[in-house]
């Protein structure tokens, strides 16, 4: 699978969700779609990651917009993190790094001195249509509820 690029169709893809369900985006079609990428479920920069879509699910819900989770955790501890946490929205497991791959969000990391391929937390703003419309790499928690809703604000 080749990465995807701003303006192209997203190929489809599959992953295993939470609440026992196999992921395809192209089930999806009609409704924009956020994609956000993180490296680990139950750590505290991915936790409140979480929690920021979770209180504003109501705004995205309202401009038409699914929210998913993505990181390379397990379903099992997917389930445990949504559930603790009380995510409205599916967590995606990505073990094999298929959209990980797609989206590009797989990068050499260094952690007191460790050097590891991580997910660099990363975000991505699918259309209607399919259309990969926006992404933010590199995310700063803080701001980036505001700023992604503002851009499906604009779809």
């Amino acid at each position: 699978m080749s990465k995807i690029q701003l303006g192209q169709v997203v190929p489809d893809f599959e992953l295993p969700s939470t609440g026992d369900t196999i992921f395809n985006l192209s089930q999806h079609c009609g409704k924009n779609i956020v994609i956000y990428f993180y490296p680990k479920d139950n750590t505290p920069g991915c936790t409140l990651e979480g929690q920021h879509f979770r209180d504003y699910i109501a705004e995205f819900e309202v401009n038409d917009t699914l929210v998913f989770g993505v990181s390379r955790d397990s379903v099992r501890v997917h389930e445990n993190f949504k559930t603790k946490h009380e995510f409205p929205f599916d967590l995606l497991s990505d073990t094999q790094e298929k959209a990980c791959t797609l989206f590009d969000v797989l990068h050499l990391k260094k952690n007191y001195g460790r050097e590891y391929m991580g997910i660099v937390r990363s975000t991505f703003l699918i259309d209607k249509a399919g259309v990969l419309r926006h992404e933010w790499r590199k995310v700063k928690v803080k701001e980036h509820i505001a700023e992604v809703l503002e851009a499906v604000k604009a779809l």
